[in-house]
Protein backbone atom coordinates (compact mmCIF):
# COMPACT_ATOMS: atom_id res chain seq x y z
CA UNK A 1 0.00 0.00 0.00
CA UNK A 2 1.33 3.50 -0.76
CA UNK A 3 1.83 6.12 1.39
CA UNK A 4 -0.87 8.05 -0.23
CA UNK A 5 -3.12 5.07 0.16
CA UNK A 6 -2.42 5.11 3.57
CA UNK A 7 -2.76 8.53 4.35
CA UNK A 8 -6.73 8.56 2.57
CA UNK A 9 -7.37 5.08 4.61
CA UNK A 10 -6.18 6.75 8.18
CA UNK A 11 -7.96 10.23 7.30
CA UNK A 12 -11.02 8.14 6.62
CA UNK A 13 -11.22 6.35 9.48
CA UNK A 14 -10.25 9.60 11.06
CA UNK A 15 -13.59 10.93 9.66
CA UNK A 16 -15.91 7.99 10.14
CA UNK A 17 -14.55 8.63 14.06
CA UNK A 18 -15.41 12.03 14.27
CA UNK A 19 -18.78 11.22 12.72
CA UNK A 20 -19.78 8.99 15.13
CA UNK A 21 -18.86 10.76 17.94
CA UNK A 22 -21.01 13.65 16.91
CA UNK A 23 -24.23 11.17 16.55
CA UNK A 24 -23.27 9.93 19.98
CA UNK A 25 -23.00 13.81 21.42
CA UNK A 26 -26.57 14.72 19.19
CA UNK A 27 -28.29 11.88 20.63
CA UNK A 28 -27.14 12.95 24.06
CA UNK A 29 -27.91 15.58 23.84
CA UNK A 30 -31.48 14.92 22.85
CA UNK A 31 -32.24 12.86 25.27
CA UNK A 32 -31.18 15.31 27.97
CA UNK A 33 -33.06 17.68 26.71
CA UNK A 34 -36.06 15.43 26.92
CA UNK A 35 -35.45 14.49 30.02
CA UNK A 36 -35.21 18.03 31.52
CA UNK A 37 -37.98 19.53 29.34
CA UNK A 38 -40.66 16.06 30.73
CA UNK A 39 -39.39 17.29 34.30
CA UNK A 40 -39.79 21.39 33.72
CA UNK A 41 -43.54 20.02 32.78
CA UNK A 42 -44.27 18.20 35.76
CA UNK A 43 -42.53 20.75 37.90
CA UNK A 44 -44.61 23.43 36.42
CA UNK A 45 -48.37 21.63 36.20
CA UNK A 46 -48.06 20.52 39.34
CA UNK A 47 -46.55 23.85 41.27
CA UNK A 48 -43.29 21.88 42.95
CA UNK A 49 -40.61 24.71 43.38
CA UNK A 50 -41.21 27.86 44.62
CA UNK A 51 -39.00 30.30 45.19
CA UNK A 52 -36.89 29.67 48.59
CA UNK A 53 -37.34 26.25 48.67
CA UNK A 54 -35.27 24.01 50.51
CA UNK A 55 -35.83 20.80 48.76
CA UNK A 56 -33.91 17.34 50.35
CA UNK A 57 -33.51 15.41 47.13
CA UNK A 58 -33.28 11.63 48.00
CA UNK A 59 -30.39 9.86 46.66
CA UNK A 60 -30.35 6.20 46.45
CA UNK A 61 -27.85 5.55 44.70
CA UNK A 62 -29.94 4.16 41.67
CA UNK A 63 -30.48 5.63 38.09
CA UNK A 64 -33.44 7.63 39.29
CA UNK A 65 -31.95 9.33 41.95
CA UNK A 66 -29.58 10.09 40.16
CA UNK A 67 -30.84 11.40 37.11
CA UNK A 68 -33.20 13.48 39.26
CA UNK A 69 -30.28 15.55 41.33
CA UNK A 70 -28.55 16.10 37.88
CA UNK A 71 -31.98 17.15 36.86
CA UNK A 72 -32.55 19.45 39.77
CA UNK A 73 -29.13 21.08 39.49
CA UNK A 74 -29.35 22.28 36.21
CA UNK A 75 -32.56 23.98 36.78
CA UNK A 76 -31.02 25.04 39.59
CA UNK A 77 -28.56 27.15 37.76
CA UNK A 78 -31.50 28.31 34.75
CA UNK A 79 -34.51 28.31 36.64
CA UNK A 80 -35.70 32.57 37.48
CA UNK A 81 -36.26 31.33 41.16
CA UNK A 82 -33.74 30.06 43.63
CA UNK A 83 -33.73 27.22 45.85
CA UNK A 84 -31.55 25.30 47.64
CA UNK A 85 -30.57 21.56 47.15
CA UNK A 86 -29.66 18.95 49.94
CA UNK A 87 -28.55 15.50 48.86
CA UNK A 88 -29.64 12.86 51.33
CA UNK A 89 -28.91 9.28 51.22
CA UNK A 90 -29.98 7.00 54.10
CA UNK A 91 -27.21 4.05 54.84
CA UNK A 92 -29.43 1.36 56.27
CA UNK A 93 -26.73 -0.95 56.95
CA UNK A 94 -27.73 -4.08 54.53
CA UNK A 95 -25.06 -6.46 54.25
CA UNK A 96 -22.03 -5.27 50.94
CA UNK A 97 -23.74 -1.40 51.09
CA UNK A 98 -20.50 0.09 49.26
CA UNK A 99 -20.87 2.99 51.69
CA UNK A 100 -18.14 5.19 50.22
CA UNK A 101 -19.38 5.50 46.68
CA UNK A 102 -21.94 7.63 47.28
CA UNK A 103 -20.29 10.39 49.58
CA UNK A 104 -17.13 10.25 46.74
CA UNK A 105 -19.47 11.11 44.28
CA UNK A 106 -21.34 13.57 45.73
CA UNK A 107 -18.04 15.43 46.83
CA UNK A 108 -17.52 15.67 43.04
CA UNK A 109 -21.02 17.41 42.24
CA UNK A 110 -20.73 20.59 43.75
CA UNK A 111 -23.66 19.98 46.24
CA UNK A 112 -24.19 20.13 49.87
CA UNK A 113 -25.25 16.71 50.73
CA UNK A 114 -25.57 14.54 54.42
CA UNK A 115 -25.05 10.68 54.72
CA UNK A 116 -27.33 9.32 57.28
CA UNK A 117 -26.69 5.77 58.88
CA UNK A 118 -29.52 4.10 60.67
CA UNK A 119 -29.24 0.19 61.11
CA UNK A 120 -33.06 -0.59 59.51
CA UNK A 121 -31.89 -3.74 58.02
CA UNK A 122 -31.54 -5.58 61.34
CA UNK A 123 -35.14 -4.54 62.76
CA UNK A 124 -36.15 -5.20 59.30
CA UNK A 125 -34.29 -8.95 59.72
CA UNK A 126 -35.35 -9.61 63.53
CA UNK A 127 -39.57 -8.58 62.74
CA UNK A 128 -39.92 -10.05 59.49
CA UNK A 129 -40.24 -14.09 59.16
CA UNK A 130 -37.75 -15.37 57.14
CA UNK A 131 -39.77 -15.69 53.17
CA UNK A 132 -42.21 -12.99 54.38
CA UNK A 133 -42.08 -9.45 52.86
CA UNK A 134 -39.58 -6.75 53.98
CA UNK A 135 -40.97 -4.30 51.82
CA UNK A 136 -43.27 -2.75 54.44
CA UNK A 137 -41.80 -2.53 56.99
CA UNK A 138 -38.21 -1.02 55.74
CA UNK A 139 -40.17 1.33 53.87
CA UNK A 140 -42.25 2.64 56.70
CA UNK A 141 -38.84 3.04 59.02
CA UNK A 142 -37.23 4.45 55.81
CA UNK A 143 -40.32 7.00 55.23
CA UNK A 144 -40.06 7.83 59.40
CA UNK A 145 -36.21 8.37 59.35
CA UNK A 146 -36.38 10.83 56.32
CA UNK A 147 -39.22 12.59 57.24
CA UNK A 148 -37.53 13.20 60.47
CA UNK A 149 -34.15 14.67 58.71
CA UNK A 150 -36.09 16.90 56.77
CA UNK A 151 -37.27 18.75 59.42
CA UNK A 152 -34.16 18.76 61.33
CA UNK A 153 -32.76 20.17 57.87
CA UNK A 154 -35.58 22.30 57.42
CA UNK A 155 -36.55 21.46 54.44
CA UNK A 156 -39.43 22.78 52.91
CA UNK A 157 -39.54 19.88 50.04
CA UNK A 158 -38.80 16.06 49.89
CA UNK A 159 -37.72 14.88 46.07
CA UNK A 160 -38.66 11.67 44.73
CA UNK A 161 -36.86 10.28 41.92
CA UNK A 162 -40.00 7.97 41.02
CA UNK A 163 -40.72 8.25 36.81
CA UNK A 164 -43.71 7.83 34.62
CA UNK A 165 -43.09 3.83 34.27
CA UNK A 166 -43.08 3.98 38.31
CA UNK A 167 -46.33 5.41 38.36
CA UNK A 168 -47.90 3.29 35.88
CA UNK A 169 -46.90 0.20 37.66
CA UNK A 170 -48.30 1.24 40.93
CA UNK A 171 -51.47 2.27 39.26
CA UNK A 172 -51.49 -1.41 38.12
CA UNK A 173 -50.27 -3.04 41.54
CA UNK A 174 -53.23 -0.94 43.04
CA UNK A 175 -55.62 -2.55 41.12
CA UNK A 176 -54.64 -6.28 40.59
CA UNK A 177 -53.29 -6.60 44.37
CA UNK A 178 -55.06 -3.52 46.45
CA UNK A 179 -58.80 -3.48 44.96
CA UNK A 180 -57.84 0.51 44.57
CA UNK A 181 -57.32 2.79 41.71
CA UNK A 182 -54.36 4.84 42.69
CA UNK A 183 -51.07 5.52 42.50
CA UNK A 184 -48.14 7.86 42.99
CA UNK A 185 -48.93 11.33 43.09
CA UNK A 186 -46.82 13.95 41.35
CA UNK A 187 -46.82 16.21 44.61
CA UNK A 188 -48.26 14.90 48.15
CA UNK A 189 -48.29 16.17 51.53
CA UNK A 190 -46.72 13.12 53.68
CA UNK A 191 -48.99 10.78 56.39
CA UNK A 192 -47.80 13.44 59.04
CA UNK A 193 -48.80 16.20 57.43
CA UNK A 194 -45.52 17.82 57.94
CA UNK A 195 -44.10 17.33 54.72
CA UNK A 196 -44.33 18.36 50.94
CA UNK A 197 -43.05 15.51 48.23
CA UNK A 198 -42.45 15.75 44.73
CA UNK A 199 -41.59 13.60 42.54
CA UNK A 200 -40.26 15.89 39.36
CA UNK A 201 -39.23 12.83 36.87
CA UNK A 202 -43.41 11.63 36.78
CA UNK A 203 -43.27 12.57 33.17
CA UNK A 204 -39.68 10.81 32.26
CA UNK A 205 -39.63 7.74 30.67
CA UNK A 206 -37.37 4.49 32.46
CA UNK A 207 -36.17 3.52 29.47
CA UNK A 208 -34.57 7.00 28.83
CA UNK A 209 -33.47 6.96 32.26
CA UNK A 210 -31.67 3.94 31.60
CA UNK A 211 -30.15 4.97 28.65
CA UNK A 212 -29.09 8.88 30.32
CA UNK A 213 -27.47 7.00 33.68
CA UNK A 214 -25.52 4.86 31.08
CA UNK A 215 -23.99 7.56 29.51
CA UNK A 216 -23.34 9.54 32.59
CA UNK A 217 -21.78 6.47 34.00
CA UNK A 218 -23.65 6.80 37.55
CA UNK A 219 -21.67 4.21 40.29
CA UNK A 220 -24.64 2.45 40.29
CA UNK A 221 -25.54 1.11 43.79
CA UNK A 222 -27.94 -1.95 43.86
CA UNK A 223 -30.76 -2.45 45.94
CA UNK A 224 -29.75 -5.80 48.39
CA UNK A 225 -33.32 -5.98 50.02
CA UNK A 226 -35.01 -6.83 46.40
CA UNK A 227 -36.56 -10.32 45.74
CA UNK A 228 -39.56 -10.25 48.34
CA UNK A 229 -42.70 -10.69 46.79
CA UNK A 230 -43.88 -7.50 46.72
CA UNK A 231 -41.04 -6.51 44.59
CA UNK A 232 -41.84 -9.67 42.70
CA UNK A 233 -45.58 -8.36 41.69
CA UNK A 234 -43.96 -5.08 40.79
CA UNK A 235 -41.11 -7.15 38.27
CA UNK A 236 -44.09 -8.94 36.94
CA UNK A 237 -45.92 -5.60 35.95
CA UNK A 238 -42.79 -3.88 34.95
CA UNK A 239 -41.95 -6.74 32.16
CA UNK A 240 -45.88 -6.91 31.27
CA UNK A 241 -45.77 -3.03 30.17
CA UNK A 242 -41.77 -3.61 28.79
CA UNK A 243 -43.53 -6.23 26.65
CA UNK A 244 -47.07 -3.91 26.01
CA UNK A 245 -44.45 -0.73 24.82
CA UNK A 246 -42.77 -2.85 22.18
CA UNK A 247 -45.74 -4.79 21.09
CA UNK A 248 -48.15 -2.16 21.12
CA UNK A 249 -46.19 1.31 20.35
CA UNK A 250 -48.31 3.90 21.75
CA UNK A 251 -50.19 1.74 24.55
CA UNK A 252 -48.00 2.94 27.70
CA UNK A 253 -48.22 7.14 26.80
CA UNK A 254 -52.47 5.71 26.08
CA UNK A 255 -52.41 4.47 29.95
CA UNK A 256 -50.63 7.64 31.36
CA UNK A 257 -52.76 10.11 29.40
CA UNK A 258 -55.67 8.29 30.88
CA UNK A 259 -54.36 9.40 34.23
CA UNK A 260 -54.47 12.80 33.60
CA UNK A 261 -58.07 12.92 31.77
CA UNK A 262 -60.17 11.04 34.18
CA UNK A 263 -64.36 10.76 34.39
CA UNK A 264 -65.46 10.42 37.82
CA UNK A 265 -69.18 10.50 36.10
CA UNK A 266 -68.06 6.98 33.82
CA UNK A 267 -66.26 4.93 36.89
CA UNK A 268 -68.27 3.62 39.95
CA UNK A 269 -66.97 4.94 43.08
CA UNK A 270 -70.01 6.95 44.48
CA UNK A 271 -68.12 8.80 47.01
CA UNK A 272 -66.47 10.51 44.22
CA UNK A 273 -69.50 11.08 42.22
CA UNK A 274 -72.69 11.57 42.77
CA UNK A 275 -74.97 8.86 41.20
CA UNK A 276 -77.68 8.91 44.04
CA UNK A 277 -78.80 12.61 42.96
CA UNK A 278 -78.50 12.21 39.41
CA UNK A 279 -81.23 12.68 37.14
CA UNK A 280 -82.09 13.81 33.51
CA UNK A 281 -82.79 17.38 33.18
CA UNK A 282 -83.15 17.95 29.37
CA UNK A 283 -80.21 19.55 29.04
CA UNK A 284 -77.60 17.98 26.57
CA UNK A 285 -74.20 17.05 27.97
CA UNK A 286 -71.10 16.43 25.55
CA UNK A 287 -69.96 14.15 28.50
CA UNK A 288 -72.85 11.80 28.69
CA UNK A 289 -73.20 8.54 28.01
CA UNK A 290 -73.78 6.94 24.82
CA UNK A 291 -75.77 4.20 26.72
CA UNK A 292 -76.04 2.04 23.37
CA UNK A 293 -73.12 2.45 21.65
CA UNK A 294 -69.65 1.37 21.20
CA UNK A 295 -67.00 2.68 23.34
CA UNK A 296 -64.97 4.21 20.19
CA UNK A 297 -61.81 2.71 20.25
CA UNK A 298 -58.98 4.73 18.44
CA UNK A 299 -54.91 3.81 18.14
CA UNK A 300 -52.39 3.98 20.36
CA UNK A 301 -50.11 4.96 18.00
CA UNK A 302 -51.89 8.72 18.31
CA UNK A 303 -50.19 9.02 21.60
CA UNK A 304 -46.72 8.73 19.85
CA UNK A 305 -44.92 11.52 19.55
CA UNK A 306 -42.89 12.30 16.07
CA UNK A 307 -39.41 10.86 17.17
CA UNK A 308 -41.17 7.98 18.53
CA UNK A 309 -42.23 7.22 15.12
CA UNK A 310 -38.85 8.09 13.33
CA UNK A 311 -36.28 6.28 14.73
CA UNK A 312 -36.29 2.87 15.89
CA UNK A 313 -36.07 1.39 19.58
CA UNK A 314 -32.30 1.59 20.01
CA UNK A 315 -32.44 5.61 19.45
CA UNK A 316 -35.84 6.05 20.56
CA UNK A 317 -36.12 9.45 22.59
CA UNK A 318 -39.75 10.54 23.87
CA UNK A 319 -41.13 13.05 25.85
CA UNK A 320 -44.98 12.83 27.04
CA UNK A 321 -47.13 15.94 25.53
CA UNK A 322 -49.67 16.47 28.63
Amino acid sequence: MSTHSLNTHTDNASSDVLAAQKKQKYSFNKLEKRIRRAAGQAIEDFAMITDGDRIMVCLSGGKDSYTLLSTLQYFQKVAPIKFELIAVNLDQKQPGFPEHVLPEYLATQNVDFRIIEEDTYSIVKEKVPVGKTTCALCSRLRRGILYNTAKTLGATKIALGHHRDDILETLLLNMFHGGSMKSMPPKLVSDNGEHVVIRPLAYAREKDIVKYAEAMNYPIIPCNLCGSQENLQRKMIKDMLKTWDKQYPGRIESMFKALTNVVPSHLVDAELFDFKSLEANGIADANGDTAFDQPVVGSARAFLDDDDIAVDENTDVHILKL
